[in-house]
């Protein structure tokens, strides 16, 4: 007798239910997923990016400033490892290229940025130009 449940022609469960079942095994589309995930932090004196590149080589990452915008793009290739007479079941592992573009506060030192590449983690330091202090001027 516990499965019996009261009727409330004003409930939105029905609906709530509908809804959940429609959307139960709904994905983003593979191509609107992120490439790889990155980390902005901000103190003081720098902005210091993140970015996990795992399998990508040094040589094959750009990093490109422009008037604030952070643009980090790579390209990863993968071996083929398929022998003959195998049969790919299934394959996530991702080759080609990828990017991702950001924008700043635009006050970035362009001459002062660090990055380095250590064990499929990229690390930039971006930082800031120092500010000019505030001048009064006086209107005549």
């Amino acid at each position: 007798m516990s499965n019996i449940k009261r009727y409330d022609p004003f409930s939105i469960e029905p609906l709530g239910d509908m809804l959940q079942g429609m959307l139960r095994n709904w994905r983003m589309p593979p191509e609107l997923d992120l490439p790889f995930k990155v980390d902005v932090t901000e103190s003081e004196s720098a902005y210091a990016v993140t970015a996990d590149l795992p399998g990508v080589k040094k040589e094959d990452i750009n990093v490109n400033v422009d008037r604030g915008t952070v643009m980090i793009s790579a390209k990863l290739e993968k071996a083929s490892e398929q022998k003959e007479g195998d049969r790919v079941i299934r394959q996530e592992r991702y080759s080609g290229s990828m990017q991702r573009a950001f924008t700043l506060d635009g006050n970035i030192d362009t001459e002062k940025i660090d990055a380095s590449f250590q064990d499929g983690v990229l690390r930039v330091t971006l930082p800031k130009k120092e500010s000019s202090q505030q001048q009064r001027i006086t209107v005549r």
